[in-house]
């Protein structure tokens, strides 16, 4: 039996409001770090009560909880999936879900970047998922017969991962240099495309 409107109604907004806590959190840990961040902040930045941050998390670990498992999902859904097969460019499929972070997630790339710098076990478990991520790859290329004889396996996974996410984590200094801010969509072009031609032509097997 389906339940009243009044009551289907209050579990929408029990959901939309909680999400929208979440969302503020992962705003305010990317900026000022967890350690910074109040709950009364988060309440303020989601333009609701302290009262009601607490009834949907009760403490700030368990909001950090939840923001570390959004930007999990976020990151895997995005990411995890597997390359497409030849002929297709999967050099540039990857790169394009990068970018497509930047523009879409912009928090979530901020708040992996922090992650990254203090040390956080959100950090190190984000790292070695896309460590593995990235190895399953580029196996599976080196089976194709697409990767160059002499790759070598370990720094032919980490390099990927240090273009990728140094660029977030030296974000700031990077812009000093550009002439337009970095998620600019000139300029994650060109990001992008200088990164793949690096990748292209460092890593991947040339036919004479």
């Amino acid at each position: 039996m389906s339940a009243p409107p009044s009551e289907t109604a209050s579990a929408d907004d029990r959901r939309s409001s909680a999400e929208r806590i979440r969302d503020a959190a992962l705003k305010c840990f990317a900026a000022r770090g967890t350690a910074a961040t109040s709950l009364r902040l988060v309440a303020s930045e989601a333009g609701v009560s302290l009262g009601l941050v607490q009834h949907h998390y009760a403490t700030k670990a368990n909001l950090i909880k939840a923001v570390d498992n959004h930007v999990l999902s976020v990151m895997n859904s995005s990411l995890a999936r597997p390359i497409p097969d030849p002929p297709a460019d999967s050099i540039t499929d990857v790169g394009n879900r990068v970018t497509s972070l930047v523009v879409d997630e912009p928090d979530v790339v901020a708040y992996v970047g922090r992650a990254l710098t203090d040390g956080s076990e959100l950090g190190n478990q984000l790292f070695d998922s896309l460590a593995a991520i990235g190895a399953q790859r580029w196996r599976v290329r080196a089976e194709q017969g697409l990767t160059r004889e002499d790759l070598d396996p370990i720094w032919g996974t980490l390099n990927p991962l240090v273009l990728a996410l140094g660029a977030w984590i030296l974000r700031s200094h990077i812009e000093r240099h550009l002439p337009e801010p970095f998620e600019s969509p000139t300029q994650l072009h060109r990001w992008q495309n200088a990164t793949d031609a690096l990748l292209r032509e460092g890593q991947m097997r040339h036919e004479p």
